[in-house]
């Protein structure tokens, strides 16, 4: 039974973490050649005062630069 663990900030819809597991499902039961029904798919949320890099919080390092979700990449274009 494959067990997909996904992390990530706080703040998407559920329309689009339904759209992200149903996708997750599919792919990983078609690659591992097993059912849907066996796959398992856990999202962790968090916000940003609860994630850090190089020994800084997100939500100091980024601010609302990165904010809402789903704006990083147009962030660096």
């Amino acid at each position: 039974m494959p067990i997909l663990n996904v992390q990530m900030v706080a703040g998407r819809s559920r329309k689009k973490k339904q759209e992200l597991v149903a996708v997750l499902t599919r792919e990983t039961a078609r690659i591992l050649e097993v059912e849907p029904d066996w796959v398992t798919v856990v999202i962790n949320e968090y916000t940003r005062d609860n994630w850090a890099s190089g020994g800084e919080l997100h939500s100091i390092k980024l601010g609302r630069r990165f904010w809402p979700p789903g704006n990083v990449i147009r962030n660096y274009l």
